[in-house]
Formats: structure tokens, C-alpha cells, sequence
């Protein structure tokens, strides 16, 4: 389930035109573990609270607060209204035509002759009860093609008593790169993305330029202007990342490089995802495939191998959402969660419905070599989003359930 402070993040990126997935990354979800709850709140267009009470054997919780200076008013943020999808994010993600980097002069606002622009920030703080652990961070916008983040923690049972890691990022569409410092082990690092195919800053490379409309997120109903797409418009992507990481004070380092081709929204057929990822010095070597089989379903799988030992793993996974008639009522979502549905894997700007009603549910699996499952259930009772789930062994163990989790969250 996606954390309410991750959903007012995202949607400072949307609205300041920054690209989240022009990077070098892999993610993974995870499964609840024990009783966990969740009260958030947008009380204005530029402050964001959050409070969680958890129990995994003993009582815990959090607060958290959220402070953006760019203002986003039109952010919906009520459980009772928002899609589930909004929550509950599909595993999938169809890739978009790459978006080009705002002009510069966009970003400039003048007065009397002189510029008195400021740049977007982000501020966001977490305190963890009852061991006192603080989380920060601190986003900006330099200009259109840059940002900078700075996370921090402090923990007295940390080394040091906690680490700073600042990394300073740059977008340019057709590439991207991200420069990395730590105050761990004196950490630095370099990684990037570079896609091949048309230039999104040309004009004339087809495809289309995206309009960013003045106030952009990431709730599905949202519209983007779009110049329309020419013909031979890409189908596809092809992209290759790599990674370079030292350490200062352990002097030890790392590096791996990858490769991605995916479908995009113009394809015909089904969706479709293929990663090759290698760190040589370790000798790992990793695949995964992943499609969208059908409008509510989703499958992936991935296979790691260790040239050095041998040793070698595969995951199977899946993705299914349930749908309820409309007759049986939609608790006032009025088929917004279906719309979001219908918009996964369609062209940019089209927004289908899909057939059966509402969302009721998701419904999410895993299975690896080992014979461990782990299942997820996603859903929404009333004005509450909810998430369930357990760890199960087939091993034939001490213990065939290892861990069994609910997570609630309400927001306003």
C-alpha cells in the first residue's frame, strides 16, 4: 500500500515536472507484518500530516509532517472519494513517450525588471516512537532539468548516531544521470540512463511533445495536453543504465550496469516489460519478464544466477483485480477506480472504463524456488483503504505461517 506522504510526494514531482521513472532503479512490494494503522491529512494546498499507530509484538507508532512550498490545491486526498488504484499502485507501470525538459524561461517571473522566481522545495519529517529514530528530507527543484535531495537519519544505535545521503539528480529526457554522496563509509556514486530512440526535446522526432497543464499529478483523471502523435510514433523503448559506487573509509566499491525494453502506450499488443541487470564483481546476473496478460491481470518472474557459486533463484509473481457490479454500489467512487484501470496501457489522454463496474479489490501473489508464498490482498471498506496479507512456508517447517500483517489507513 502506498504511504500517504509517498502519494503528496509523487504528486509535488507531477506538479513540478519531474519524471520518476527516467531512472536506474528496480522496486520490489512488500507485505504487512502485524497490526498497523494509518491517519493522514491535507489540512492545506501546502501542509501534510500523518500518523501511525503499529503493533508487531509491542506498541510503536509515528508522526510525520509534510511542508511543500509549491502549492497543490487541486490534490484530492480523501479515502472516500480517491480511486484504489491510487493506493494500491498496479505492479505494471505502462511507460509514457518521454516528456522534455520545461524551456528555461518558463521557470523565470519578473517584476519591475527584475526576477523574483524562487525555486520549488519539499520538506518532510518523521519521528518513530518510542525510540526516538528522525527521518528528514529536503527536495528542490534547481532548474528544469535538476534536483537535488537530501535524506537524513538519526539513531543513537546507528554508527555514528545516523547518516546523511545527498544526491543531486539531472533529467534531460533522452538521458538521465544521478551523482550520490553518504555519509556512511564515505559513499560516493554515479549512476544513469540512457534511452535510445527519438530525442523528446526535437520536435520533429515524432512521437508528439506532452504540454505540462499548469497543475499536474498523479490521480488518473487527470488530463495532459498533448500534441498529437505523428505517424510512426514509437512503439517501444530500449534502454541501458549502469552504476559506479566507492567507499572512501572501507575503501571497497561496486558497480552494475543493466538493460531495459519495454512496450509503450502506442503498441498494439499486450504490454510487456524485459530487464537484464549484471554486477560483475559479484558475479550476479539478473532477469525478469513482465506483462500485462489482460485488463485486470499482470504476471512477472525473475531469475537470479551467481556465476561464481551457482547458487540461482526464481520468483513468480501476479497481479489480479477483482471487479463488483455497479448494482451492488460503489461506496460514492462513482467508477473512478475502473476508469483508472481502463487508463493502464491505453494511449496518453484516453480514458476507457472497464467492463463489470467498481473495483472491489487486488489481489497480489509470489512464489519463489524455496517454496515460500507471500499473498496480498488490497481493498477498501467504506471511507478505509485497507491491505492484508501473510508469509507462508511449504517447506514443510516448524511454522507454515510466518508472518501474517493488516495495514488500515484513512486520510482527509
Amino acid at each position: 500500500m502506498l504511504d500517504f506522504m509517498d502519494y503528496v510526494q509523487n504528486a509535488f514531482y507531477e506538479a513540478s515536472h519531474w519524471n520518476r521513472n527516467n531512472s536506474y532503479a528496480l522496486l520490489d512490494f512488500p507485505t504487512p507484518l502485524g497490526v498497523r494503522l494509518h491517519i493522514s491529512s491535507l489540512s492545506t494546498p501546502h501542509f501534510a500530516s500523518s500518523y501511525t499507530l503499529a503493533s508487531t509484538g509491542h506498541l510503536s507508532g509515528s508522526l510525520s509532517y509534510l511542508y511543500t512550498s509549491l502549492p497543490l490545491p487541486s490534490l484530492a486526498t480523501a479515502t472516500r472519494s480517491l480511486p484504489l488504484p491510487t493506493f494500491t499502485p498496479t505492479s505494471y507501470r505502462q511507460l509514457q513517450r518521454l516528456r522534455p525538459p520545461d524551456p528555461a524561461w518558463w521557470w523565470e517571473t519578473w517584476h519591475a525588471g527584475r526576477r523574483i522566481d524562487t525555486r520549488d522545495a519539499l520538506l518532510y519529517g518523521r519521528l518513530y516512537l518510542p525510540h526516538s529514530t528522525l527521518e528528514a528530507l529536503y527536495l528542490r527543484r534547481w532548474t528544469p532539468t535538476r534536483q537535488l535531495k537530501i535524506s537524513a537519519v538519526s539513531d543513537a544505535r546507528l554508527p555514528n548516531g545516523g547518516s546523511v545521503l545527498a544526491l543531486l539528480a539531472q533529467d534531460h529526457g533522452k538521458w538521465s544521470a544521478e551523482y550520490m554522496y553518504s555519509t556512511d563509509s564515505a559513499l560516493l556514486g554515479v549512476r544513469g540512463l540512457y534511452n535510445f530512440g527519438p530525442d523528446p526535446r526535437d520536435r520533429d522526432a515524432g512521437g508528439g511533445v506532452i504540454v505540462p497543464s499548469p497543475v499536474m499529478h498523479e490521480l488518473a483523471g487527470d488530463e495532459k495536453t498533448t500534441v498529437p502523435a505523428e505517424p510512426g510514433e514509437p512503439v517501444s523503448r530500449f534502454s541501458a543504465g549502469a552504476e559506479v559506487y566507492y567507499g572512501l573509509l572501507n575503501k571497497s566499491g561496486g558497480m552494475s550496469t543493466g538493460i531495459r525494453f519495454a512496450t509503450l502506450a502506442a503498441h498494439t499488443g499486450f504490454p510487456y516489460t524485459m530487464t537484464v541487470t549484471l554486477n560483475p564483481l559479484m558475479g550476479n546476473l539478473s532477469s525478469s519478464y513482465s506483462v500485462r496478460a489482460g485488463e485486470l491481470l499482470s504476471l512477472s518472474s525473475r531469475f537470479d544466477f551467481n556465476v561464481y557459486s551457482y547458487e540461482s533463484d526464481v520468483v513468480m509473481g501476479m497481479e489480479l483485480w477483482k471487479l463488483r457490479d455497479r448494482d451492488t454500489g460503489g461506496g460514492g467512487v462513482g467508477g473512478e477506480d475502473s476508469k483508472v484501470l481502463g487508463a493502464v496501457g491505453k494511449r496518453e489522454g484516453e480514458r476507457e472504463e472497464s467492463a463489470g463496474g467498481d473495483i472491489a479489490g487486488c489481489l497480489k501473489a509470489r512464489i519463489d524456488q524455496r517454496g515460500s508464498v507471500g499473498l496480498l490482498w488490497e481493498g477498501r471498506v467504506k471511507e478505509l483503504v485497507y491491505s492484508c496479507g501473510t508469509s507462508i512456508d511449504l517447506r514443510g517447517g516448524k511454522d507454515l505461517i510466518t508472518g501474517v500483517g493488516l495495514e488500515v489507513q484513512y486520510s482527509s
